[in-house]
């Protein structure tokens, strides 16, 4: 894919999310309809596209790819949970523990399958699936934590989330599936893919919604301008420089994965816990569409 088709990607991709933005002005998607499709999206749609994903003819390479882009991951998180020990020490605690949340959670669970699909192909989604590994795990796990420090928390419900999480069992059950190249039935994988192919449009929908919900006037400040950079520039230049060992492929999957604008799911967890919801989706915002510029100018520099 060359510099023009990525751009013409892009712009397909925020079409996409201006009609999300649209059908939620019209109220045609209300705050109902959203839950119900992000739902939708998370349990059923990213898990298919990721399974689908895993129906490829299986040798040692990526095998050895998938393992060193694992390592990668693991590096870039504890990176990230280093960092978020001292950088947002000076803001107030509602958005300290915003900005730690956007940290260590970008919306790779959300964009990242139709970007990853539409550059690399197949192959793309499946490196995408298990770079994301240890970013669902510390979701579930630390990233709770920063919101709800004050409250009791279960760490065996902690464990069931991160374990039993949807994404996470479709990786297992994709990579059985691969390992073993077994044939399934031509209704199953049928089934599977038609689901798996309405992952670009949904998820770009759902992300018009949040956008619909903040006035564009109101999202650039110095905090949200601040965090920008750091998300989408200083966090994918050092998975550029963790990931120079890599295969190309899995180089640019680490670089665009991690450039990624910061998770819808801050502004869900910053309302239910009396954090600054509103900083949080003005965040959301601010780097989604700063990501439109910054996402093909990272695409290039990892080849």
């Amino acid at each position: 894919m060359n510099l023009l088709d990525l751009f013409s990607l892009q712009g397909t991709l925020f079409a996409l999310m201006i009609v999300g933005a649209i059908l939620k002005k019209k109220e045609i998607i209300d705050a109902n309809g959203k839950k119900c499709l992000t739902d939708l999206c998370i349990n059923v749609v990213i898990p298919c596209n990721i399974f689908k994903s895993c129906l490829i003819e299986f040798n040692m390479e990526i095998f050895r790819s998938c393992a060193l882009l694992l390592l990668a991951a693991v590096i870039m998180q504890a990176v990230c949970l280093i960092l978020n020990k001292f950088i947002f020490n000076r803001y107030v605690p509602q958005r300290r523990k915003v900005l730690q949340y956007c940290t260590i959670v970008p919306m790779s669970g959300f964009l990242g399958n139709p970007i990853a699909e539409a550059i690399y192909n197949e192959i793309g989604v499946l490196y995408t699936s298990i770079f994301l590994i240890p970013m669902r795990i510390i979701m579930w796990s630390v990233g709770t934590t920063y919101f709800v420090a004050d409250e009791k928390v279960d760490k065996k419900k902690v464990a069931k989330n991160v374990l039993t999480h949807p994404c996470l069992v479709a990786i297992y059950l994709g990579l059985i599936c691969m390992v073993t190249q077994v044939k399934l039935p031509a209704v199953i994988t049928a089934t599977v893919k038609y689901l798996g192919n309405c992952n670009s449009a949904l998820t770009m929908l759902i992300v018009g919604t949040i956008l619909a919900d903040v006035k564009i006037t109101t999202i650039f400040n110095k905090d949200t301008a601040m965090f920008s950079v750091f998300r989408l520039i200083i966090l994918p230049a050092a998975a550029l420089v963790v990931g120079l060992g890599l295969d190309a492929i899995s180089l640019g999957i680490s670089v665009l994965m991690t450039g990624m604008p910061a998770g819808a799911t801050a502004a869900i967890f910053a309302a239910r816990y009396d954090s600054d919801a509103l900083f949080a989706t003005r965040c959301v915002v601010m780097t989604t569409l700063m990501s439109m510029l910054t996402l093909p100018v990272w695409c290039y520099l990892a080849g």
